[in-house]
């Protein structure tokens, strides 16, 4: 009896698997991305597990809108945001505190290498596209963004 329990259970277990698909597999384990973000010298470093992967020139707050120092964990991204209150797409927007800061892409790429911004992290638009792109799949909460003086 507990053999045929045993066998039925198998084949039970074998049918759930391919009824419910992927979403039940385990998970391939997610890479760690930092984006180490350098105030002093308006660059970002992104690292995948470790590595060093990309430097960047960005644009961080100028005075009266200083872009904060600290260690932040992504919770939202959206691919196109449009910002009314600053009249000016945000691509490839990564949120990363809830007072509005944020990393996207912006259009005024004369700017990159020294403050401009009203505290975000500013990117050319291609690496901002680089950066959600390696954030959306490998997770939000696999995620950090350093940011230093």
């Amino acid at each position: 009896m507990q053999a045929l329990i045993s066998k039925l259970a198998g084949v039970l277990g074998s049918c759930i698997a391919l009824a419910c698909g992927p979403a039940f597999m385990p998970a391939a384990a997610a890479s760690e991305i930092v984006a180490k973000v350098n105030l002093s010298q308006q660059r970002m470093e992104v690292l995948v597990d470790g590595v060093k992967r990309h430097t960047w020139r960005v644009s961080t707050g100028r005075d009266g809108y200083n872009t904060q120092a600290g260690v932040y964990q992504p919770f939202a991204q959206t691919p196109f945001y449009f910002s009314k209150k600053w009249n000016m797409a945000l691509p490839y927007l990564i949120s990363i505190d809830d007072q509005g800061t944020a990393i996207h892409g912006t259009s005024q790429t004369g700017n990159l290498g020294r403050v401009a911004s009203h505290g975000c992290i500013r990117l050319d638009t291609a690496n901002a596209a680089i950066l959600y792109k390696l954030i959306e799949s490998n997770g939000l909460y696999s995620s950090k963004v350093i940011v230093i003086r």
